[in-house]
């Protein structure tokens, strides 16, 4: 049965996943898009239940072996295309979405080097700096009072990095105290040069919020203070470029030991 009405409860429970009080209350988010629903499927994430937009194409596919043995066990809604809008973030959605378990992880130590986002505040600046984690191997991000990483615009940014790290969120009192013993390496514009520094073995490197940067507590925790040289004027870059730039190079420095 095709679903067309924008009323119908369970478009409005998906509707509601757009919103942080939609997904803290259900416990769950939502991934669009063909690329992601899959990578969501791939990384083993807990998927509740699919929705198609109900094209021609979308049918003939749903009524596939394939298809079914995919989502075997899964809810499957098929959408009319209002229906499906009301559902979706993007301004084009791609015709499949999903609704996906938010992981209970709990705060632990780290395993290995990892991120402390400390108050990011853009939610698409949080997904892309979960994207270059992923890639360059920090799988452990703790974030303190920063912007859900389950935001639509978070998940789309993060191109699947969501899926692929350990997200462990709190307040600064909450997360500090897993780091203890790990030498922390705060990102700030006032830093030694990050090209010749030599990280230890494991760290946490710090990235702050977009206007003010570290808070106090974290500053006062750091162990070594880092930057990016700049050159024509420049005072900064965006949290998200600056993140990546300094998580491959202390990575690349740990390696050859600069």
């Amino acid at each position: 049965m095709v679903i067309v009405s924008k009323r119908n409860p369970a478009v409005r429970e998906l509707a509601s996943l757009k919103e942080k009080k939609g997904r803290r209350e259900r416990g769950t988010f939502l991934v669009e898009g063909d690329k992601m629903v899959t990578e969501c499927a791939e990384s083993g994430m807990e998927i509740v239940r699919v929705a198609l937009l109900a094209t021609e194409e979308r049918l003939a596919l749903a009524e596939t072996d394939a298809f079914k043995a995919k989502w075997k066990g899964r809810e499957v809604l098929l959408l009319g295309e209002d229906a499906f809008r009301a559902v979706c973030d993007e301004k084009t959605p791609q015709g499949i979405a999903a609704e996906v378990k938010i992981p209970q992880t709990e705060i632990a130590p780290p395993e290995k080097s990892c991120l402390f986002l400390d108050g990011v505040a853009d939610p698409a600046n949080v997904g892309a700096i979960l994207r270059t984690a992923a890639a360059a191997g920090y799988r452990e991000i703790y974030l303190a009072d920063c912007a859900d990483p389950y935001a639509p615009k978070s998940v789309r940014a993060s191109m699947s990095g969501v899926f692929r790290t350990k997200l462990m969120r709190g307040t600064r009192e909450q997360l500090l105290p897993a780091l203890d013993g790990v030498p922390m390496i705060a990102a700030d514009m006032d830093g030694e040069s990050v090209f010749p520094f030599t990280p230890p073995e494991v760290f946490c490197l710090c990235i702050g919020n977009e206007g003010n940067g570290l808070s106090e507590q974290v500053r006062a925790r750091a162990k070594y203070t880092v930057s990016i040289p700049m050159e024509g004027g420049v005072e900064s870059l965006n949290a998200a470029v600056s993140a990546g730039i300094l998580m491959y190079f202390l990575k690349k420095n740990k390696e050859i030991g600069i």
